[in-house]
């Protein structure tokens, strides 16, 4: 095994390949499906594996617990046509409870050991999320609180969108809008469809449906995923029409 410094650089490559693994199979990049449920359980697998061997590794414990408390949520992530069903309108008793009480149980005995990594952190406002009853009574002051603790040990342009979505939840859509604002000023996430998928949002909690509309067909555009794009263009559709997607 190696040590100290080239130990903790190996560790930090393997942990960001695993999540990359765990990533492409929860939000397919390259096939028509919404996730690969197989990939994604290969991602958790391996990730065991490292944990059963680094048991003492806070952030190998925290990744873990990331991606269970993350893969909980896939039975709801789609309706019966494949379709993507966003976090607010999911059926949270489809919810995989063994897998949110194991990845709890994880962040509970893994937090409070060592300096806090970004993977324990983003665990924990995974915990947040799925601890609530409902999309309603989510403690997004909490979740803004540990974004922007993440923010200080990880400050990339994806944890800074998610920081944004954060804060318009606590202090209104306008917030959000001018720190979007920001965001692409700085050049931040660059032909990604998230950041007009967050701008199309929130210009449709401001009551802007036409501003709203146009940044759900750019982002649409910009996404990868057909599943993710069918969404993006029926929440466009939706804000002509009167109805958007259930």
């Amino acid at each position: 095994m190696p040590a100290g410094t080239q130990r903790r650089e190996r560790l930090r490559v393997v942990l960001h390949v695993l999540y990359l693994i765990f990533n492409e199979g929860y939000v397919s990049t390259s096939r028509a499906e919404l996730q690969r449920a197989d990939l994604a359980a290969e991602g958790i697998r391996l990730t065991r594996l490292a944990h059963a061997f680094l048991p003492d590794e806070a952030e190998v414990n925290g990744l873990l617990a990331l991606m269970l408390l993350t893969d909980a949520r896939r039975p709801a992530r789609s309706g019966p046509s494949g379709e993507l069903i966003p976090m607010a309108e999911q059926d949270r008793g489809r919810w995989d409870a063994a897998a949110i009480d194991e990845g709890l149980a994880l962040i509970r005995t893994g937090l409070p050991e060592g300096p806090v990594g970004p993977y324990q952190l983003q665990a924990a406002i995974a915990a947040v999320h799925d601890e609530a009853p409902s999309a309603e009574a989510t403690d997004w002051p909490q979740i803004l609180a540990l974004y922007e603790l993440l923010l200080r040990v990880s400050e990339t342009p994806v944890v800074a969108l998610n920081r944004t979505v954060a804060l318009a939840m606590v202090k209104g859509p306008r917030a959000g809008l001018d720190r979007l604002d920001a965001l692409e000023a700085e050049g931040r996430l660059p032909g990604d469809h998230h950041l007009p998928a967050v701008r199309a949002h929130l210009l449709e909690m401001e009551g802007d449906h036409e501003a709203a509309h146009d940044a759900y067909e750019v982002a649409a555009n910009l996404a990868t995923n057909i599943r993710q794009q069918r969404y993006l263009r029926a929440r466009a559709a939706g804000l002509t029409t009167g109805h958007t997607p259930e």
